[in-house]
């Protein structure tokens, strides 16, 4: 079990950040961030989450048409923004990344459920993503005030892959931050059946 420091580090002293101190997220820590996160679960370990890491100032400005108005200013100064993306197609990888069973590109190929499969799980790659930057001594801003059709056509030309949402990613400045906002209680989230 991780101790109390480690749990306060991912999850309960972590904070959504909207300000950034100007110091450098290297290549070489977001290839470590990479190499966390892969190794979260996804059904059939799909692993549909295709990540454009923003961090150049020309990427930027390719952004910036997208952003709404309370996002611009924060993900310019950030930096580095993930763009979190789904691959529809991830079924197509099924053979080599799921190798227990042959038949798995069958289930999704052509089926209505291979979009929310990639969806949910692109989601849950995204969220392995804060989880693992925050394990890393970074700061993470995840929002979705976008525009994804925007996004998909500056980044993903091709079609082949769709925005879901959007991370900056760094060192936070604190003195930006907003109060924390409460949490629901369990009584208030879940049921005991």
């Amino acid at each position: 079990m991780l101790d109390d420091k480690a749990l306060d580090t991912i999850f309960r002293s972590a904070r959504t950040h909207n300000g950034w101190l100007p110091k450098l997220v290297t290549d070489e820590q977001l290839r470590a961030l990479y190499d966390l996160l892969k190794w979260g679960p996804t059904s059939a370990n799909c692993q549909p989450a295709r990540i454009v890491f923003v961090r150049t100032k020309e990427g930027k400005e390719k952004l910036r048409p997208a952003l709404s108005a309370g996002n611009t200013e924060k993900t310019m100064a950030a930096p580095v923004t993930a763009i979190v993306a789904y691959d529809p197609e991830f079924y197509e990888h099924l053979p080599r990344m799921f190798p227990h069973d042959q038949t798995a590109i069958t289930w999704f190929k052509g089926k209505p459920s291979a979009e929310p499969t990639a969806f949910r799980n692109g989601s849950l790659q995204g969220a392995y993503l804060i989880i693992a930057a925050r394990a890393l001594g970074l700061d993470c801003g995840a929002m979705s005030g976008f525009d994804n059709a925007k996004v998909d056509q500056a980044f993903f030309p091709d079609g082949k892959y769709k925005s879901n949402f959007l991370c900056n990613i760094g060192y936070g400045d604190s003195a930006k931050l907003f109060t924390r906002s409460p949490r629901f209680t369990f009584e208030e989230s879940c049921t005991l059946a």
